[in-house]
């Protein structure tokens, strides 16, 4: 530790802030030093070695701690409300019964550390790194980017003790964290409501995997069950069987046209399938969404039909975040209506 900076932290937080503003490149060290109880609110604390600093009780909300080094730090039982902790080290450091209300961990590395009751409420998590973090007594339900966290191992998860959003991204966070299988189901089945929309077969050429990637995972975080089926699988009975079954198993046939699956020839053959269901079943069943104009270009009995008497779903701009938004929420309102 530096008894420098220490002291100089002593005189108040107006004092320090005003010090690291006029020499941003020093990097304060405060390893091991002690702040059990301290008032550190609102400190810029940025950069600054914390290794094995105590933190029992010290009131850090609004403090900024990005890129601070806190491995194995102890701030059990301290309050870190709306605290900037983006990037920082958090390795085998202790939070139990922290509160991190509002508090923002992004890209921070939270490999081995302990969580143990903490408080999450509106907590971002989103781009953390975990491995062999530990979760208990902990309500992420409002916890933010859970899909987003990077899993470099698994994490101990007390699935009884944890309360989890009720869409996909529980899931997702429960998957990348290790959890069996059979142990997500049970949660699912026991903790989390049912579906909220009909299950949907996604039918898609390889091309355009990027964008089915993306939209399975924002249907299963919407609640919506999805089956992938790439056009150009390679043709033959078993595959077709295979896809025959899906399409009749799931209540939704949600198709991308593009060129690339335009020009396939699986597409007429689900279109057709989803379009008997549809007259059997007397409802609708299939959703297309085109990311180009192939479909208003072919020729084809099936997309001359289409482009009639179907409404479409305009995803050419799908690239752009905010037009995504736009047409994907249109899209989960169709469904929805649907239902």
């Amino acid at each position: 530790m530096n008894q420098q900076h220490y002291n100089l932290l002593k005189q108040g937080i107006d004092t320090w802030n005003t010090w690291r503003e006029e020499y941003p490149d020093v990097h304060p060290d405060f390893s091991s030093a002690n702040f059990n109880d301290a008032n550190l609110r609102y400190a810029n604390l940025s950069n600054a070695d914390l290794n094995r600093a105590y933190f029992m009780y010290a009131d850090l909300n609004h403090a900024i701690l990005s890129n601070a080094n806190l491995s194995n730090a102890i701030l059990a039982h301290a309050e870190l409300h709306h605290t900037f902790l983006i990037g920082a080290d958090l390795s085998n450091a202790i939070l139990a019964h922290t509160f991190l209300i509002g508090a923002d961990f992004r890209d921070a590395n939270l490999s081995n550390t302990n969580f143990d009751n903490a408080n999450f409420s509106n907590t971002t998590l989103g781009t953390a790194y975990l491995s062999h973090t530990v979760f208990a007594q902990n309500d992420l339900s409002t916890t933010k980017g859970l899909s987003e966290i990077l899993h470099l191992d698994y994490s101990l998860i007390e699935l009884h003790t944890v309360k989890l959003p009720q869409d996909g991204s529980a899931l997702r966070f429960l998957r990348g964290a290790g959890v069996p299988d059979e142990w997500i189901d049970f949660y699912r089945s026991t903790m989390m409501h049912p579906i909220q929309y009909h299950s949907c077969f996604i039918s898609y050429s390889s091309s355009d995997e990027v964008l089915a990637k993306r939209l399975h995972a924002d249907l299963q975080d919407e609640g919506v069950r999805c089956w992938f089926a790439p056009h150009d699988m390679q043709p033959g009975q078993i595959i077709h069987e295979c896809i025959d079954q899906a399409i009749q198993m799931q209540d939704k046939l949600l198709l991308i046209l593009s060129e690339g699956s335009v020009k396939s020839g699986w597409v007429s053959y689900e279109v057709k399938t989803a379009l008997n269901r549809e007259i059997r079943q007397q409802r609708d069943i299939l959703f297309p969404i085109r990311i180009d104009d192939a479909v208003f270009e072919s020729t084809a009995n099936w997309a001359t039909s289409l482009v009639n008497q179907r409404h479409i779903g305009d995803f050419r701009e799908w690239t752009n975040p905010k037009h995504y938004q736009q047409v994907f929420k249109r899209l989960l309102r169709d469904l929805k209506a649907q239902t």
